[in-house]
């Protein structure tokens, strides 16, 4: 299942939309801090999914019955374009646990393949997993991030968090995994390039964040 959020209005239409302009986006802490608002809010729709328990909560004045999580979920990014993304979701998910995974696109010819160099994360065995990466291209980064991940354990649900993705990447990941999952973004764009880069995309969010690449 895909959900859209920028189908709706909402004020995350407004960061995304600086977060796409080149007129806005050159500056460097403006740009990671929209990633960010983004993920916050991303993260709060997400926790909607999730299963809930009563608590009565005592205040001052009384006693107020009320809905909480039952649990918090376990947040692994793309590293590094991932990493403001992720901040906002730490913001929400305060107490959650974390992942890392260090993923790079080795470029050329007619195809991508994908190098995971890193990988450092806990049991994910039963967990409500967020897989957290800006941009859903080919798609083939998440889904070999998951293959690798499954050695941790398997997750009862991956919830995947991206900013923008192509429909060449979310057929990719319809295809290729058969794990418990559903898509999380605020854009579907029209297709990738020639470089299997998003059009119209924002452009490289990782150089766009952090500089030139590494």
């Amino acid at each position: 299942m895909v959900h859209n959020l920028g189908e709706k209005n909402s004020i995350a239409n407004q960061y995304l939309s600086e977060l796409r302009d080149r007129n806005i986006q050159g500056d460097k802490w403006r740009f990671r801090f929209n990633v960010q608002r983004l993920g916050r809010i991303m993260a709060t729709e997400i926790s909607r999914e999730f299963p809930y328990t009563g608590k009565d909560v005592v205040t001052p004045l009384g006693t107020k019955h009320m809905m909480l999580p039952t649990k918090q979920p376990v947040l692994i990014t793309v590293l590094r374009a991932g990493l403001a993304y992720y901040q906002g979701f730490l913001d929400v998910f305060d107490q959650a646990s974390s992942g890392f995974v260090g993923a790079a696109r080795l470029e050329g010819g007619d195809e991508i393949s994908i190098d995971l160099g890193y990988i450092a994360t806990g049991s994910l065995e039963n967990e409500l997993v967020i897989l957290i990466d800006p941009m859903l291209a080919t798609g083939r980064s998440i889904v070999r991030a998951v293959k690798e991940l499954a050695r941790f354990g398997k997750p009862k649900h991956i919830y995947i968090a991206v900013l923008v993705a192509a429909p060449e990447g979310i057929a990719y990941i319809q295809e290729h995994m058969k794990e418990s999952f559903s898509i999380w973004t605020f854009a579907v764009d029209e297709k990738l390039d020639e470089r299997f880069y998003i059009v119209p995309g924002l452009g490289d969010a990782g150089d766009l964040g952090y500089g030139e690449k590494l």
